[in-house]
């Protein structure tokens, strides 16, 4: 016999699988009802459904944001939700922004985007180490931008983060 967790989740896939506009509905419950993962599984019952990610996105709270931007790069969604990064990426919350430059956003968004994300995560205090293909991505540029914030910190005074100053 299945837990509860399990059976609702089962359930609720299959709702969604049947009928995409359920998730409105249940993804705002399945962190309670179906425990941890149940709302990876019910953005994965979507098979790509972009209009529906994106407008769960929209009407979600932090939460439901948070779990939307972790799983992107596994939704198959290519470059059709680099706009929920770019959102995430103008808020003030950590969790959201040390998202919104896991593995989706380091491969969707452009140049300018991604350095100017990564100097987000340093003035908020989100370690580089949450950056996904930061390797990768490093340049010229970001390593400037990098350096002249550093410069500001000394100039007032602050610390300059050890991840930065090991970049620059």
């Amino acid at each position: 016999m299945k837990e509860p967790a399990q059976e609702w989740l089962a359930q609720a896939v299959r709702q969604v699988e049947a009928d995409p506009h359920a998730i409105h509905r249940l993804f705002p419950q399945a962190g309670r009802r179906g425990g941890p993962g149940a709302r990876r599984a019910l953005l994965g019952a979507l098979h790509g459904d972009h209009a529906t990610i994106r407008s769960l996105y929209e009407a979600g709270d932090s939460g439901e944001r948070l779990a939307i931007l972790t799983v992107l790069h596994e939704l198959d969604a290519e470059g059709t939700a680099v706009g929920l990064v770019e959102d995430a990426l103008r808020t003030n919350d950590a969790r959201l922004v040390a998202a919104a430059l896991g593995p989706y956003g380091a491969a969707w968004l452009d140049d300018h985007s991604f350095r100017h994300g990564v100097l987000k995560c340093v003035f908020m205090s989100i370690p580089l180490a949450a950056v996904a293909e930061l390797d990768r991505r490093f340049d010229a540029e970001l390593a400037r931008m990098l350096s002249d914030y550093a410069a500001e910190l000394r100039a007032a005074g602050r610390p300059v983060p050890d991840d930065v100053l090991e970049r620059i």
